[in-house]
């Protein structure tokens, strides 16, 4: 094949692996789950007379699932192929695979196709479950194919786009944070055409064409429409759908082809020879300089001119010392760093992750770009607030809600990664057998991410308490969004260290980890539609959400305490969905302190859930105990 062997291992491999029938079944039977609580519903609330019904009915859930399942399958497909490539960086593997005969194509294409296996197998096992929709009525096949055109596309290109940038960048975190900012800006530039801010056509073609071909959000929405309207100025594509499938192939094509010609480049390691040679030019073209004539060794061996042995020895004695100026006796300028010393904290893994780059210079590159997305949120709620256009309900949460949920995820990411990438470079071992407490580790961590996030956690907290001063919201609701957002913050911080301390893999730890911030959000915000689509009276619909929500929490226990039981995760996991459900329920009914006291009671508790067994519980979840009775 020619995507090389390494794709051909996974497909071997991949089919022993208990784990892809698992995530296939949990998969299927959510779906099938909702399907089922949503019929409950809508038979509980009217009275079902004729097929238009069904149709309804089939139609309603179709336009539900299927924006749902595309920002699932292109959110993980970016973010875990992403973590997979880092992962082989991290632990030298990929070092392996670049030293071998494999070409550049065999090793991008094979990785990358590896990873986005999965979510393809997934996909596929939910296609019986959408024409079992499509036999309802109201939904055509044409439809379905459109929708999954639509989904596929968006995969390749996502999981495209978290390979290059796994290769480029050294950290873990530096790539999971470059992809998902690469995936904010790609949607927000498609809002920015709908919204005709460059105006109405570009190229003669209007700008929501535009927006439709470039967002994978917008053609999803344009994919479940009954027909595609052509537009002859596209030519050949002749709808937007075509117009989206074309650019994102050509870019995951592009991506792909950038990842081939800089996979070497960028993953280089520093050798002696070239700066040994540097150093033999610049003594042969001294003035003056007399060619150098070979020389024996101590052991009779004649070396190259100028002495190799003793030009790689002072090379790395320079390593040693690299601060020493030229000219400076290496021994001197040794003994000259020794004397500079630096006072380290009492908690030595705080201070590493605050006083030094532990996460690479680039993270400055992610502080940047986080800057430059809030620059554009204020500037969209200052659009919006001038020109009378925001709403509490509308407008407003399509600019804040956004930015809030990446934020959540900027900080849960960067605390899963905190402890995955000090377990793929062996680090974690060495700081398992020192005199380090955990209480010394998890909050060393844990104050490093809320450090290295600080603009992520406080921009939107500055933005809420400005918003709430001018008038927005009440002082009083602004205070209930400034404190239920900091217990949140806290919740996904702990719960990324949960996650990288329990889960030896730095894909699954991912997965888990960003897989439950997920659900709790997205997936919860699903069951809202549903029951806002089907009816109106929440007591009626809580009984048939029940079930769904006790499903979720088992799902929740199973990933979080599986591995190391804990009565109070098992609470925390069922107790969750249930908070989130009622906070939101209340939200939309109109009763803010609900919210409040819900959201902070619910997820401090499960804060503290995660974080005590971490900390008391530290040696059997890390492995300590294995280490030292070995």
């Amino acid at each position: 094949m020619f995507i090389g062997p390494v794709f051909q291992r996974e497909v071997v491999i991949a089919p022993r692996r208990n784990r892809i029938y698992i995530l296939r079944t949990v998969y299927v039977t959510a779906l099938l789950v909702l399907i089922a609580t949503a019929w409950w519903v809508l038979s509980g609330t009217q009275r079902i007379r004729d097929l238009g019904d069904y149709a309804r009915f089939g139609t309603i859930l179709f336009q539900i699932f299927a924006p749902l399942q595309m920002a699932w399958a292109a959110f993980f497909a970016a973010v875990v192929t992403a973590a997979a490539v880092a992962q082989e960086k991290d632990r030298r593997t990929l070092l392996l695979l670049l030293l071998t005969r494999l070409t550049n194509c065999e090793i991008v294409l094979g990785k990358w196709l590896a990873v986005v296996l999965y979510v393809l197998v997934m996909l596929l096992a939910s296609v019986p479950v959408f024409l079992a929709l499509a036999m309802l009525g109201g939904i055509s096949g044409a439809q379905i194919a459109r929708v999954y055109a639509v989904t596929v596309a968006s995969v390749l290109l996502c999981g495209s786009l978290g390979s290059v940038s796994a290769l480029w960048r050294d950290k873990t975190f530096q790539a999971l944070a470059l992809t998902i900012f690469a995936l904010v800006f790609w949607l927000a530039a498609g809002e920015i055409l709908a919204s005709g801010v460059l105006g109405q056509e570009l190229g003669g073609v209007s700008c929501r064409v535009w927006a439709t071909g470039v967002s994978p959000w917008r053609a999803v929405i344009e994919a479940m429409r009954p027909f595609a309207d052509p537009v002859p100025a596209l030519g050949p594509l002749q709808t937007p759908v075509f117009l989206f499938l074309a650019v994102s192939l050509a870019a995951a094509g592009v991506l792909n082809l950038v990842a081939i010609a800089g996979v070497r480049r960028w993953n280089a390691t520093p050798d002696a020879a070239p700066v040994i040679a540097e150093e033999e030019r610049t003594s042969a073209e001294a003035p003056g300089a007399e060619p150098a004539s070979p020389r024996p060794d101590a052991a009779g061996s004649e070396s190259v001119p100028g002495g190799w042995k003793e030009k790689l020895t002072t090379w790395q004695r320079r390593q040693e010392s690299p601060d020493a100026p030229a000219g400076v006796p290496i021994q001197q300028a040794a003994a000259a760093s020794r004397s500079r010393t630096r006072t380290v904290w009492d908690n030595p893994i705080l201070w590493r992750e605050i006083r030094t780059w532990a996460y690479g210079r680039k993270i400055l590159l992610i502080r940047l770009a986080y800057w430059l997305l809030f620059a554009l949120a204020v500037a969209g709620v200052y659009w919006l607030m001038s020109t009378g256009q925001w709403t509490a309900h509308a407008s407003g949460a399509a600019v804040l809600v956004p930015l809030l949920l990446l934020s959540l995820i900027l900080v849960n990411a960067q605390a899963v990664t905190a402890l995955t990438s000090e377990r793929d470079v062996k680090a974690l071992d060495l700081l398992l057998v020192t005199d380090l407490t955990p209480q010394e580790i998890v909050f060393g961590k844990l104050g490093g991410v809320l450090y290295n996030t600080k603009e992520i956690i406080l921009l939107p907290l500055l933005l809420l308490a400005y918003l709430g001063f001018y008038g927005v919201f009440s002082a009083e609701n602004a205070l209930f969004l400034l404190l239920g957002l900091t217990t949140v913050f806290a919740f996904c911080a702990v719960l990324g260290l949960h996650a990288g301390m329990t889960y030896e893999n730095t894909g699954s730890a991912v997965g888990v980890s960003l897989g439950t911030l997920f659900f709790l959000t997205i997936g919860m915000a699903a069951c809202m539609r549903i029951m806002l689509a089907l009816s109106d009276s929440f007591q009626a619909q809580f009984i048939p959400f029940f079930a769904y929500m006790v499903l979720g929490g088992a799902g929740l226990y199973v990933v979080l305490g599986a591995r190391n039981p804990s009565t109070a995760i098992g609470v925390a996991s069922f107790l969750c969905p249930f908070a989130t459900f009622y906070a939101v329920t209340s939200y939309l009914l109109g009763s803010p302190l609900a919210v409040f006291f819900t959201i902070v009671a619910a997820y401090g508790f499960t804060t503290a859930a995660l974080l005590v067994p971490a900390l008391y519980e530290f040696d059997v979840a890390t492995g300590r105990t294995t280490l030292e009775e070995g």
